[in-house]
C-alpha cells in the first residue's frame, strides 16, 4: 500500500502538440456543432441536446478523413483533430431565460466569458475553422456577429481579454495587450469554411446558400442529423484539409496515440477540472463554483518525462434521483465510457467533505471494470493540520485509516494527497499512475502461481459443510491488463466469493501486481474421454507433459496425478497438455467473478441502479479482506 504525500507545488507540463491538422467547429447555440463532430468522428463524442449551452468546454477527438471513392482501408487517409466548442452567446438575453438558470437557480450567464475564452482558444490553435449555421433559420444577427469577429480575428487573436481579467496591474495589462496585438499582426488569415447544417432536403438548399453573403465563400451543405449530403460534405472536407500546408496523407493514429489514458471521475466540485488545468498550466477546461459545469468527457494530451498521457476530464456526478435533465444522464454515460477506455482511473475525493454514497458507487464502477485505480484526495491543503471531530490534528495517516473504513473493495489501491489548485504533489501522482499501468502489464509465471497456490491451500483451503474437499489442479495467468488468473478445480461451487477474495489478497502479496485489480476465473476440470482413459492415453500425455520420457510414461505405475515440484517450463507444458481446453475457454469468454458480486451470487445492475437515492449504509456490503469471518472449516 502506498500513500503519496507532497508539500511543494509541482511544475506544470507541456500540453502535447499533435502533429496533425486541427479543425475547430464554431457557431451560435443549437446549430448542430456537436452532431457535426460526431458525424466526422463516426462515434458519439459530444453530448447532443436541444438545450442551449449543452457544450461548454472544448471537446476534441482524433478522426480519420477518408478520400473520395475509397473505403476505410485506404492508405490515403488524413488523420485530424476535430474540436467542438460551446455555442457563442449561449446565455444571452435573446434566449428569453430558457436554460439560463440551472435546477438550483444559478445564473449560467456567469459562464459566458469562460465559454467564449474556450472558443477563442480553439480558433487560435486551428488550421481550419468550420463556421456552422442553421440553414433553416437563415443568417441571423448572431451569425453576422461571429463572422465579424472571425474576420477581425477577435476570436482566436490572442488571450488579452482573459489575461486582463485575471491580471490587475497596469504592467500585466499592457503585456496582455501587446501579446494580443502581436498575435493578430503576425498571424496569417484564418481559413474559414461556412457549413450550412440542417439542410434536411432539397427544399432547404436554396436557403443554405444564403450563407455565402457572409464572405467566406460557398457554404458546404449537410444535415448531420439525417445524413443528407453527408458523403459530399466529408469528401469536400477531405479536399480542404489535404490542401492545407504541411499535411501528411496517410493514417497517423500510431503517431498521436498516448502511452496512457487517465479517466478522472468524482462527484461534483471535487476538483477534476482543476487537476487538468494544473497539468496544462492554463485554463484548458472551465472551472467554476457552479456545480455541474463540466458535461462532456474531455480528452487533454500531455507530455512528461518523455512519455505522453491523456487526461480525460469527466462530468461530476450526483445521485440519479437528483438528475435535472437528460443531459446529466448523457454525462453519466460519457463518464462510464471514459472508465472503459482508460488505462488508469483517478477517483477524486474532496477532502473537505465526508465520503458520500456517490463516491462509493463510483468506486464500484471502477472495480467492475477491473481498472487500475488511484484514490486522489484533493484540497488536502484546506484540511491538513486542522482538528478532526475527536480534537486531534488531521494527518495523512489518520485520513487514510478513515478512507479505508469508508471505501470497501479497493484496499489495494494507492492513495495520493494533492492540491490541484496549488499544483501540490501532482507530478508524483502521475508517476504513480504510470507505475500502476506497468504493474497491470506484468505476467506471473505458471510455476510461481502453482507453487504459491499449493502453499495457500495447505494453510487455508475451501471446504464444504457436506465434507467435500476442494482441489486446484492447475493455475495460470492467461491475460494482462487486467491480470487474469484461471484456476482449474474439481468443484467451482466450493470457491465462494469470500474465499476468492481471500485468494486474491493472499496472491497479491507475492505477485508483481500488488496494487492493481486481478480478475479471477474458476473453471471446473473437463472430464477426459472414456476411450483415452481406457487405453491409458490420457495418463501418458500427462506424464510426458510433466517431463517423463515416452518410454517411462508407457511403463509408469505411479500415482495418477503428478505431484512433484516442476520448474516453470514443465508447468507450462503440463498445463498446455492437460488443461489447454479450459485455458482456451477462459481466454475466449473471460467469465470471471465480478468484484461487485454479493455473497448470494447476485450482481447489482449498476448501469441502471447506480446513484439511486438509498442510504449510505445500504451499500455497505461488508469487509472484503482476507479476514472475512465466514467459517471455512
Amino acid at each position: 500500500m502506498r500513500v503519496r504525500r507532497g508539500n511543494a507545488a509541482d511544475p506544470t507540463y507541456d500540453c502535447g502538440e499533435m502533429p496533425i491538422p486541427r479543425i475547430a467547429i464554431v457557431g451560435r447555440p443549437n446549430v448542430g456543432k456537436s452532431s457535426l463532430l460526431n458525424m466526422i468522428a463516426h462515434q458519439k463524442v459530444s453530448i447532443v441536446d436541444p438545450t442551449a449551452g449543452t457544450t461548454r468546454d472544448r471537446v476534441s477527438v482524433i478522426a480519420d478523413l477518408q478520400p473520395p471513392h475509397e473505403g476505410t482501408d485506404s492508405t490515403r487517409k488524413i488523420t485530424v483533430e476535430v474540436t467542438d466548442t460551446g455555442g457563442f452567446g449561449a446565455y444571452f438575453d435573446d434566449q428569453q431565460g430558457r436554460g439560463r438558470f440551472d435546477d438550483v437557480g444559478n445564473d449560467l450567464a456567469r459562464l459566458t466569458d469562460d465559454i467564449e475564452f474556450q472558443i477563442s482558444e480553439a480558433v487560435r490553435g486551428a488550421d481550419l475553422i468550420l463556421f456552422v449555421l442553421d440553414a433553416q433559420d437563415g443568417v441571423t444577427s448572431r451569425d453576422q456577429e461571429i463572422a465579424r469577429l472571425l474576420r477581425e480575428r477577435v476570436l482566436g487573436g490572442g488571450r488579452g481579454t482573459k489575461m486582463r481579467r485575471a491580471a490587475g496591474t497596469d504592467e500585466e495589462n499592457a503585456r496582455a495587450d501587446a501579446e494580443e496585438a502581436g498575435a493578430k499582426i503576425g498571424r496569417p488569415g484564418l481559413r474559414v469554411v461556412v457549413v450550412a447544417n440542417k439542410t434536411d432536403g432539397p427544399k432547404w438548399e436554396a436557403h443554405a446558400y444564403e450563407a455565402a453573403a457572409l464572405g467566406f465563400g460557398e457554404p458546404m451543405c449537410v444535415s448531420a442529423k439525417n445524413n443528407y449530403f453527408r458523403r459530399d460534405f466529408l469528401d469536400a472536407l477531405y479536399e480542404k484539409v489535404r490542401d492545407l500546408p504541411g499535411v501528411t496523407v496517410g493514417p497517423q493514429k500510431d503517431d498521436v496515440r498516448a502511452d496512457m489514458k487517465i479517466a478522472i471521475i468524482g462527484k461534483r466540485n471535487a476538483g477534476k477540472s482543476s487537476l487538468v488545468n494544473a497539468l496544462a498550466g492554463e485554463q484548458r477546461v472551465i472551472v467554476s463554483e457552479i456545480a455541474g459545469t463540466t458535461r462532456d468527457a474531455i480528452d487533454v494530451k500531455f507530455e512528461m518525462d518523455g512519455k505522453t498521457f491523456v487526461a480525460i476530464d469527466t462530468a461530476g456526478l450526483r445521485k440519479k434521483k437528483s438528475f435535472a435533465d437528460r443531459i446529466e444522464h448523457f454525462a453519466f454515460d460519457r463518464a462510464q465510457r471514459a472508465i472503459e477506455r482508460a488505462d488508469v482511473v483517478f477517483v477524486m475525493i474532496d477532502a473537505t467533505e465526508p465520503v458520500s454514497q456517490v463516491d462509493h458507487q463510483l468506486m464500484w464502477l471502477v472495480q467492475r471494470a477491473f481498472k487500475p485505480c488511484l484514490v486522489v484526495v484533493n484540497k488536502w491543503d484546506l484540511v491538513e493540520g486542522r482538528n478532526n471531530q475527536h480534537g486531534r490534528p488531521i494527518t495523512t495517516e489518520n485520513y487514510e485509516e478513515y478512507l479505508r473504513k469508508e471505501t470497501k473493495g479497493l484496499e489495494f489501491a494507492p492513495i495520493a494527497f494533492i492540491s490541484a489548485d496549488k499544483g501540490t504533489n501532482v507530478r508524483r501522482t502521475i508517476r504513480l499512475a504510470f507505475e500502476l499501468l506497468r504493474q497491470a502489464g506484468e505476467r506471473a509465471s505458471t510455476g510461481v502461481l502453482n507453487r504459491k497456490m499449493r502453499e495457500i491451500l495447505s494453510t487455508r483451503g475451501p471446504s464444504s459443510k457436506l465434507g467435500t474437499f476442494a482441489k486446484v489442479y492447475f493455475v495460470a495467468q492467461v491475460a494482462k491488463r487486467p491480470p487474469t488468473i484461471v484456476l482449474v478445480v474439481n468443484n467451482d461451487a466450493l470457491f465462494t466469493n469470500n474465499y476468492q477474495r481471500f485468494l486474491l489478497n493472499a496472491l497479491r502479496r507475492s505477485l508483481p501486481f500488488p496494487e492493481v485489480p486481478i480478475r479471477l476465473i474458476v473453471k471446473n476440470r473437463k472430464r477426459a474421454r472414456m476411450q483415452d482413459l481406457a487405453t491409458g492415453e490420457h495418463q501418458r500425455r500427462k506424464l510426458e507433459a510433466a517431463g517423463v520420457s515416452p518410454d517411462d510414461a508407457r511403463a509408469w505405475d505411479g500415482p495418477a496425478i503428478i505431484d512433484a515440484d516442476l520448474d516453470d517450463a514443465a508447468w507450462e507444458a503440463h498445463g498446455a497438455e492437460e488443461f489447454g481446453e479450459e485455458m482456451d475457454e477462459a481466454r475466449e469468454t473471460g467469465d470471471g467473478g465480478e468484484p461487485g458480486d454479493d455473497l448470494d451470487g447476485e450482481t447489482a445492475d449498476f448501469s441502471e441502479d447506480i446513484l439511486l437515492g438509498a442510504d449510505d449504509d445500504e451499500f455497505d456490503s461488508g469487509d472484503l479482506s482476507e479476514d472475512d469471518p465466514e467459517p471455512l472449516g
